[in-house]
C-alpha cells in the first residue's frame, strides 16, 4: 500500500495551493481518507478527512479555507487550500483507514508547506 503525496511548495500568504495523494496498492473506495499536518515539534493535527460516501469533516478552524475531494476513479485524493497564512506552514500527511473504519491506518511520506509572510 502506498499514499503519494505531492504539490507542497513556497507560498507566499494569502496564495493557494492543491495538495494531490496519490493511492495505490489496494481499493480505498470503502475507506475513509484524510490529510493531517505536522510541525517539528508539536503534534500531528487533524486537517480534515472525507468519507467513502463523500461526506467531509473539517478542523473547525480551516473549513472556511481548505476542501477535502477524492476521486476514486483515479484513487486521488485532494486538499485545496486557500487564503494561505504563515501558520499553515507544516509537513501535510494523506492518509487512509481500512474499509469500514474510523482508524488511519495508511500513511504517506508527507509533502512540505511553507508559507511565507
Amino acid at each position: 500500500v502506498q499514499l503519494q503525496a505531492s504539490g507542497g511548495g513556497l507560498v507566499q500568504a494569502g496564495g493557494s495551493l492543491r495538495l494531490s495523494c496519490a493511492a495505490s496498492g489496494r481499493a480505498f473506495t470503502l475507506s475513509a481518507m484524510g490529510w493531517f499536518r505536522q510541525v517539528p515539534g508539536k503534534e500531528r493535527e487533524f486537517v480534515g478527512r472525507v468519507s467513502w460516501t463523500g461526506a467531509t469533516s473539517y478542523a473547525e478552524s480551516l473549513r472556511d479555507r481548505f476542501t477535502i475531494s477524492r476521486d476514486d476513479t483515479k484513487v486521488m485524493l485532494y486538499l485545496q487550500m486557500n487564503s494561505l497564512k504563515p501558520e499553515d506552514t507544516a509537513v501535510y500527511y494523506c492518509a487512509a483507514t481500512g474499509s469500514y473504519s474510523d482508524q488511519f491506518v495508511f500513511w504517506g511520506q508527507g509533502t512540505q508547506v511553507t508559507v511565507s509572510s
